[in-house]
């Protein structure tokens, strides 16, 4: 077993930020992941471990569970032996307690002693603090570790944990940095390999391939399933039997996920032929000008809402100026009326999970006490990061021109917005598709940092990669 490990002092730091954030106030639990099962018992899913297991325990080992205690900083990891059974099929493997020591932890158990060991807490009226689980087996298990029904455990997740392990998760480290610097170059290999290899009669899942075959041979694998499509109005399609046609444009959403579980997150749009059309020229450049726009705001102490909205009102004018909208840019996006193009958000944290820290909830990665997530409002529900950007912040930036001709038929029935687009032009752009450009930014104490090798982005860059 080859572990793929900071060194030991790392992790250890981070459980004495986390300890001296919940000081003396009972036990934090941190779940690591099982193996799934796909279609019998012994044929597993690809292993993926918890990520904020990792991020404080760094063992990427299934059947795996740490506490640690915030009134003395101690931590414990809970694991299983290998039986001679285990050992006939895997080999000899690294004893719990020698893995613990790799990572810092002096401390082991059996891992059903975890179950005493909260209960004894309980009893002593000790609080007990954990993330909100999204996979089943773990919550089954925090329902008899916490002697609370199914339905109860979500009233028993902690959200002062929770906003704890974001305010020190959302800061990237130097090391952290190094990763994703890695990560993002491995994601631009792989994009390069998709865009050199489109060309009419190739079909969706040959570039998947393509894709794979880089993340592999760099010792990573695809951070997300794949986005590669003819059909980029929709937003995460992940069918991949199209033959791609002359004429068409292709959206590729990828990223590689390294060996340290840091990922990338890189989109582009490409001609399937040699060059676009003059309608897919003049709106990719739109949205390169309304990416171009947003990259230039991002610096520390401005919001990322703002950002959205004002990537969204060049996208407005670019629209006005190709005769789809009309009347004041500000009006429209005021409106709302730009989500006929731009349904989604500009962008989302990145780190070791593609959308970072979503299973801890997107209201508290994204947003904050005072800035709070709209829920309602189409197109802002969609946005996933809001708050004020601080220096260590790494995100991505990703704007798009979304025609779906579905929307189109239902607002135009309603009239709606008929102030601001002009729908017989746009009923002329039914089969035109989407477009998408994407990369991914740490935020300096300045401005911002491009991730990971550069990506060509033009239009003339594009087209001479298909030369």
């Amino acid at each position: 077993m080859d572990l793929q490990l900071f060194d030991k002092q790392v992790y250890a730091d981070r459980r004495q930020v986390l300890t001296q954030s919940m000081a003396n106030d009972g036990l934090i639990v941190l779940l690591g992941n099982e193996e799934s099962s796909m279609n019998y018992k012994d044929n597993h899913f690809s292993y993926r471990q918890d990520s904020s297991f990792l991020y404080y325990f760094g063992l990427d080992v299934a059947g795996l569970a740490a506490v640690i205690d915030t009134d003395t900083g101690e931590a414990l990891i809970f694991g299983n032996e290998l039986s001679i059974d285990d050992i006939i099929w895997t080999g000899v493997l690294p004893t719990v307690s020698d893995m613990a020591a790799l990572v810092g932890v002096s401390q082991t158990r059996p891992y059903n002693d975890i179950t005493h060991y909260i209960h004894k807490a309980q009893t002593t009226g000790r609080k007990v603090h954990i993330l909100p689980p999204y996979r089943p087996e773990n919550k089954i298990k925090l329902a008899a570790w916490l002697n609370v029904s199914l339905q109860d455990v979500a009233d028993h997740v902690s959200v002062k944990l929770i906003k704890a392990v974001i305010a020190q998760r959302v800061i990237k480290t130097p090391l952290e940095i190094a990763e994703m610097e890695k990560a993002v170059s491995i994601s631009v290999d792989m994009q390069l390999a998709v865009i050199k290899n489109t060309r009419p009669g190739i079909k969706g899942y040959e570039l998947v391939a393509k894709a794979n075959e880089v993340a592999i041979a760099a010792n990573s694998r695809l951070g997300y399933p794949a986005i590669i499509t003819p059909r980029g109005e929709t937003l995460h399609t992940h069918y991949y039997g199209h033959t791609l046609q002359d004429g068409q444009m292709l959206l590729c959403d990828i990223g590689a996920e390294n060996a340290m579980h840091y990922g990338g997150d890189l989109t582009r749009t490409v001609p399937v032929g040699q060059k676009f059309t003059t309608r897919q020229a003049e709106l990719y450049e739109v949205v390169l000008n309304s990416m171009d726009h947003a990259i230039s705001m991002l610096k520390p102490g401005v919001r990322y809402k703002d950002i959205h909205l004002a990537a969204c009102q060049k996208l407005v004018e670019g629209l006005s100026q190709a005769g789809i909208m009309k009347g004041d840019p500000a009006e429209a996006v005021a409106a709302g009326a730009h989500t006929m193009f731009f349904q989604c958000g500009l962008g989302h944290m990145l780190g070791m999970d593609t959308h970072d820290m979503e299973d801890l909830g997107e209201p508290y990665v994204g947003y904050t006490d005072t800035l709070k997530k709209e829920t309602a409002v189409f197109g802002l529900k969609s946005l996933r990061l809001g708050r004020e950007l601080e220096a260590g912040y790494v995100l991505t930036i990703e704007p798009g021109i979304y025609i779906i001709p579905e929307l189109i038929d239902r607002w135009q029935a309603e009239n709606k917005y008929a102030d601001f687009i002009n729908y017989n032009v746009l009923n002329t752009y039914r089969d035109f598709g989407g477009i998408r450009i994407e990369d991914n930014f740490l935020i300096t104490g300045t401005g911002s940092h491009l991730l990971g090798k550069y990506l060509p982005k033009s239009l003339k860059e594009i087209e001479g990669l298909k030369g």
